[in-house]
């Protein structure tokens, strides 16, 4: 059950919306189903010759007893509207039923606490089996506001209990960090439009991948711009700075051919101005590292801190868990955007859903994460997508999504934790999709036999706890292939074995040697970089007008293939 608190100002525009026929004839048989006073309020839905207007006045009669305190001024914002709609499949409520959910939420709220007589005015109106529009004036018989702080949150908590009793289906309790949800009028516009998503959606999306790829505030908005959405900002009146700004989604207008502006707050809590500036420093682009020597370098370093994210949500440090855990939404979008393989479909909709896990009520450190932030960003001017190096990332990404879900239920997140969750979904159709014909590949290259024999012995003294389960993977022939790619860029496999397995536990991991193969991949090339230093020392710059080859993953150097047959 879903309620959604608004506050407006127009009392008769909306009665006759309540009353009307809807935006698309929807409404077919609106009528009052509780009120202040049942025997007194109008109900242009069963009596004819109850007009709008009538029941308006009726209402307004306490609006007008602070009116003539205030020598005529009507209070801000005193028309309060809270919509609450069941779940789909839930059973059918009778008006009676909606009656008590109606009474208890304006109890719940503030707007009519039960046995106050001097209570808001309030009318229930059922448009459809599955929802009832609450309206109320905020304004008492006594001439005071009521007291409606923390108003939608308290809303929410009486839902939950109604869900308990009468059978209904249980949703996710909130925290007050969830984005707003679209209204039935910006729906309804969607569908005339024959867009899937409202327009408040699209900018919301639009926003968040902007915000991960750009590297200062001024390059938030010009990128926003370029893509045909408007930016209007607001400036403070003394020092002339951004204070706040709106979006509007090109071509969505109102009745009167204007934009429709969406403040960035509006869109989502964290696009606020002030949100956005924690996490996007003044970094001027001459700042950015190129890597002309190794293109695969922004891959490996974001799989690294992919990597020690899932350290950091073990740490007990929830203020850093939660700068890592934005990050990782920041890290999503850039992933999917360098990402040009089929299954990018699935890290976009993976980047969507973590949305909602990405912020909680705990405020995060967002310098914690500066290192992941800055990594997946380099993501956005890389060259190419280097293989198994790529699917190593999205591998990483998957076990972190995992994580991210069981750090949300363990302090009780379960909108976060549920949205992580889909997120683990989609990341993890992707790579199952990306690595299965990769990891076949890595299989049928597998280096003869006199080599993984010594490779096994390498297993055994390196991670004996493990080395039955390792070598009884599926996965354990690609691992030799990976293996004799990294003795050939320098490393001993023996050590690499040790230092990899070390990384995490590996007694959770349902496939260890397939944990190990993308471990190893994410490595370095020893030999590139023993390279890169001696070229270094002799004064031969890697940035040079003539730069070194391209460095390939140690899972994927193709002049390797033949040599460990």
């Amino acid at each position: 059950m879903v309620p959604d608190v608004s506050t407006g100002s127009d009392t008769r525009g909306l009665i006759v919306y309540l009353f009307g026929p809807g935006r698309r004839d929807e409404h077919t048989d609106p009528h009052i189903v509780a009120a202040w006073d049942m025997a007194g309020a109008p109900d242009p839905g069963r009596d004819p010759a109850a007009t709008y207007s009538q029941l308006a006045k009726r209402l307004d009669t306490h609006v007008d007893l602070r009116t003539r305190e205030l020598g005529g001024k009507k209070p801000p914002q005193h028309v309060w509207h809270c919509p609450v709609r069941t779940a789909p499949g839930d059973r059918y409520l009778t008006d009676t039923d909606w009656a008590e959910v109606a009474r208890r939420i304006v109890h719940a709220a503030g707007i009519a606490p039960e046995g106050d007589e001097k209570a808001c005015r309030w009318i229930a109106v059922r448009h459809a089996d599955d929802h009832i529009h609450i309206m109320a004036i905020t304004v008492r018989a006594d001439g005071r506001r009521p007291r409606t702080h923390r108003d939608g949150q308290r809303a929410q908590a009486e839902c939950r209990k109604i869900e308990a009793e009468f059978g209904l289906r249980r949703l996710k309790s909130g925290d007050l960090t969830a984005p707003r949800t679209p209204t039935g009028a910006e729906r309804a516009k969607a569908e005339r439009q024959g867009q899937t998503v409202t327009a408040r959606q699209r900018l919301r999306e639009q926003a968040y991948a902007v915000a991960a790829t750009v590297r200062n505030e001024a390059d938030y908005f010009t990128v926003l711009q370029s893509l045909g959405i408007k930016v209007k900002t607001r400036l403070g009146p003394e020092t002339g700075d951004v204070i706040g700004y709106s979006l509007a989604a090109p071509g969505d207008t109102n009745a009167a051919g204007e934009p429709v502006w969406y403040g960035g707050s509006k869109l989502a809590p964290d696009l606020s101005i002030n949100r956005l500036r924690e996490r996007l420093p003044d970094q001027e682009v001459a700042d950015r590292p190129r890597y002309v020597a190794d293109p695969s370098e922004p891959w490996r370093h974001t799989t690294t801190e992919v990597q020690t994210a899932r350290t950091v949500l073990d740490s007990g440090d929830d203020a850093a868990a939660q700068g890592y855990l934005a990050a990782f939404g920041d890290a999503l979008y850039n992933i999917a955007s360098a990402t040009t393989s089929p299954h990018r479909a699935e890290l976009w909709a993976a980047a969507m859903a973590f949305n909602r896990a990405r912020r909680s009520a705990t405020r995060a450190d967002h310098e914690a994460a500066t290192a992941l932030r800055k990594a997946a960003k380099e993501l956005a001017y890389a060259s190419s997508e280097p293989g198994g190096l790529a699917i190593a990332l999205l591998f990483a990404t998957v076990h972190l999504a995992r994580a991210a879900a069981k750090w949300h239920e363990q302090r009780g997140h379960e909108q976060q934790a549920a949205a992580a969750k889909e997120a683990f979904r989609h990341l993890q159709a992707g790579y199952q999709r990306a690595a299965a014909p990769v990891l076949a590949d890595l299989a049928r290259r597998a280096p003869r036999a006199a080599t993984a024999r010594r490779f096994e012995q390498d297993v055994r003294a390196a991670l004996p706890d493990h080395a039955d389960r390792i070598l009884a993977d599926p996965a354990w022939a690609a691992l030799t292939t990976t293996l004799a790619h990294a003795e050939t860029a320098g490393h001993k496999p023996r050590r690499l074995l040790a230092e990899v397995g070390a990384q995490r536990e590996l007694d959770s991991a349902e496939h260890p040697a397939e944990v190990l193969n993308w471990r190893i991949t994410a490595q370095p090339n020893r030999r590139t970089q023993a390279a890169r230093r001696r070229s270094t020392i002799s004064g031969t710059s890697s940035m040079s007008a003539t730069p070194h080859p391209p460095a390939t993953s140690v899972a994927t150097r193709p002049e390797e293939r033949s040599r460990h047959r």
